[in-house]
């Protein structure tokens, strides 16, 4: 396989439209907390684009300088319109690109990214151009280097949409010319660079001949510019949730437990892996019984919609309390590391993030990027009484939520986080840390720890007894007397329960 010269300017200059994918690696969707159903994009300028050589400067008030390593893909003819099998033969030239970005500028153009990943020269690719036609396009490897330390690593293998239904996809509804680029996704491990640092990108595999192919490794310096925007627009804003998105944790974002977090007061669960199972086993209906047999009447949440019908939930509450919104009480309590993000920070696996919100509707709780916090830290799920923002997003995510409604506002417009584990109520229910939350598609309930075992197996008792009962009438017999037992089918029961019994001892 014969390679190509050094990219150069020329390969810029045609460069009509720049495409990048959001999501396209399995393994930064995992990061992120959803897969995506279809492929969806943001525009870049050419004039992002730069050389391999070339300095990447981070603006004056910039935080967070992002580096995404990717394969870049060069259109070698015009596409209007492709099918899947023929797409691929549209693409010209095959590239490794660094889809950097300045993440402090996301938040007015989020999901454009025309500001963040817009600069001029923060886009760098290649430095050699392979021929696409003689590549296998599902068996290439992009690799991210910061510093000489491997940050990224992945095979286009693994790629959630493949190069071509890209090209076909775009291709419907807009004409893709010779020199056009698209950017196809970075794998996990995206991450923030200093001034100073060095990043490299390399893309390699093997030719359809057989013959190891590379195009080298695109390498660019982080610098710091002298670059003071002007305040006619949007300014650099950055906050902790915001840094634990770019750098990919709290620990390598720096921000470390203030001494008013939960986790230093987490309620002990009273779930065992066994009591765990039987919880799962068994249906709300069955605990509301059970709950109800031994006086406890107000143990479920109630009036919300669930992020993803069905799904079914078993943990240990946490508690997190908004109070009205005062502007003052907002100054002092709403901005920085706030109670809400120190409750979501504190979340560990198997435990529940309970909001009391006060019912109010008239904004968010919670949103994408907190949800993904809670997702990556283990949590079973997050229950409020309030809106949620992004509710497709974070539908779209693993976690289950429950909100009282969608909302696009921020939580400042009606509340003010407060306090973490301590009793609220939610839904008409009260809840304090360590509560046992179980939920399914008929609703929530909230279980006291104290009763958990005991409401627990004796609710598994009666769905045994009532899958007999059902059985019973599918075979004909009517309810009365059945269901409930009386002393006749009972007897019955209990004779077909020690049967069964004696025939898997």
């Amino acid at each position: 396989m014969e390679q190509r010269d050094r990219l150069g300017q020329d390969t810029i200059d045609a460069a009509g439209k720049v495409i990048a994918v959001h999501l396209n690696y399995p393994s930064r969707a995992a990061q992120r907390g959803r897969t995506p159903e279809v492929p969806s994009y943001f525009l870049k300028p050419a004039t992002s684009l730069a050389l391999s050589g070339a300095e990447l400067e981070r603006p004056q008030d910039v935080e967070l300088f992002t580096f995404e390593g990717e394969v870049a893909l060069i259109m070698g003819g015009r596409a209007r319109n492709v099918g899947i099998d023929e797409a691929w033969q549209h693409v010209g030239w095959v590239t490794a690109a660094n889809d950097a970005g300045l993440a402090d500028l996301r938040w007015p153009d989020k999901g454009s990214n025309l500001r963040s990943k817009g600069a001029d020269g923060i886009a760098p690719i290649g430095p050699t151009l392979l021929p696409a036609q003689e590549l296998d396009p599902t068996n290439l490897r992009v690799r991210t280097w910061r510093n000489g330390e491997l940050i990224q690593e992945d095979s286009t293998s693994t790629l959630i949409f493949p190069f071509a239904q890209l090209v076909a996809d775009l291709s419907r509804l807009m004409t893709l010319h010779p020199g056009d680029i698209i950017l196809t996704g970075t794998p996990a491990g995206a991450t923030v660079a200093q001034p100073g640092d060095v990043l490299e990108v390399e893309v390699d595999g093997t030719a359809l001949d057989g013959t190891p192919v590379s195009t080298g490794r695109l390498s660019n310096k982080v610098v710091q510019s002298d670059l003071v925007l002007s305040p006619l627009g949007a300014l650099p804003k950055v906050n902790d949730a915001e840094r634990i998105d770019a750098w990919g944790s709290a620990e390598a974002a720096g921000i470390a437990a203030s001494d008013g977090q939960a986790s230093d007061d987490r309620p002990a669960s009273v779930l065992t892996p066994e009591l765990e199972a039987t919880l799962r086993s068994v249906g709300t209906a069955t605990l509301s019984v059970q709950l109800r047999k031994r006086g406890m009447q107000n143990c479920h949440i109630e009036g919300l919609i669930p992020t993803k019908p069905g799904a079914k939930i078993v943990g240990v509450a946490r508690t997190l309390r908004y109070i009205p919104a005062r502007e003052d009480l907002f100054k002092t309590h709403g901005g920085g590391y706030n109670a809400q993000k120190r409750a979501v920070d504190s979340l560990r696996p198997g435990d529940i993030l309970v909001m009391e919100a006060r019912g109010e509707k008239g904004s968010g709780t919670l949103g994408d990027v907190l949800a993904l916090r809670a997702q990556v830290l283990g949590a079973e799920a997050i229950i409020t009484d309030g809106g949620i923002r992004d509710f497709g997003p974070v539908s779209g995510m693993d976690i289950p939520a429950w909100g009282s409604s969608a909302h696009p506002a921020v939580l400042g417009r009606k509340h003010v986080p407060w306090a973490v584990d301590e009793t609220i109520a939610c839904g008409g229910a009260a809840v304090q840390p360590g509560d046992v939350i179980v939920g399914d598609e008929d609703g929530l309930v909230v279980i006291p720890p104290q009763l958990v075992e005991e409401v627990a197996n004796d609710a598994a008792t009666q769905e045994r007894e009532e899958a007999w009962v059902a059985e019973r009438v599918a075979e004909g017999n009517p309810v009365n007397g059945l269901f409930p037992m009386n002393a006749e089918w009972r007897a019955r029961y209990e004779a077909d329960a020690s049967s069964t019994a004696g025939r898997t001892s």
